[in-house]
């Protein structure tokens, strides 16, 4: 068994929605990418992770080098995490609010995104989210996070066929196929970056 491990290492993923919606087709890729990590692929593990509770970005809030406790939790989930999932809705052609400043907490010193693999999911109109893939990749050049290049994942959440429930969940059999495709590329990308193949 321990030949097993060796052979596909187990990694963490702390997942972020840019939407804090509770239908958000963005959160919705999330919870099938989760789903897809207990039922059709081997050595991922992945934890969402809620923005939701932390305050606007402000440095008046760190104290003696410490951050508020909601900015602390959320870090050392990113710190624990061998990589990262990034699900972001595009808004003015950029990431969304909530996830930006998600973002701008963690990289706070010491920046706890260095180093770290990353894949990115949109669902949205026209491009699906592509440009705000594109921006959070510019951003993640200065927080030194490495991206999977390829497969990019964006969804025209309306076109059809339909590609989601009216809750927000992912229901198309084809897009939860490339959803599985980044996840493998992403497992195999973390595992080059850590240098454990």
């Amino acid at each position: 068994m321990a030949g097993v491990a060796a052979v596909n290492p187990v990694i963490q993923v702390a997942a972020l929605s840019g939407s804090l919606r509770k239908g958000s087709y963005n959160r919705g890729l999330i919870r099938s990418a989760i789903e897809l990590s207990k039922e059709a692929i081997r050595g991922i593990q992945i934890e969402y992770v809620d923005i939701s509770p932390l305050p606007l970005i402000n440095t008046d809030l760190e104290v003696d080098g410490n951050y508020p406790p909601a900015v602390e939790a959320f870090r050392q989930k990113i710190l624990e995490a061998d990589s990262i999932l990034f699900a972001t809705p595009e808004y003015n052609y950029s990431i969304a609010t909530p996830l930006k400043n998600a973002i701008d907490w963690a990289s706070r010193p010491p920046n706890v995104w260095a180093g770290k693999a990353a894949a990115i999911l949109s669902a949205g109109g026209g491009f699906g989210g592509g440009r705000a893939q594109y921006h959070l990749r510019q951003v993640g050049v200065f927080l030194d996070l490495h991206f999977i290049n390829k497969p990019e994942f964006f969804v025209n959440a309306f076109q059809p066929p339909a590609k989601f429930s009216s809750e927000g969940d992912l229901i198309d059999a084809e897009t939860k196929g490339k959803l599985k495709d980044v996840l493998l590329a992403l497992h195999a990308h973390t595992l080059r970056t850590q240098g454990k193949c």
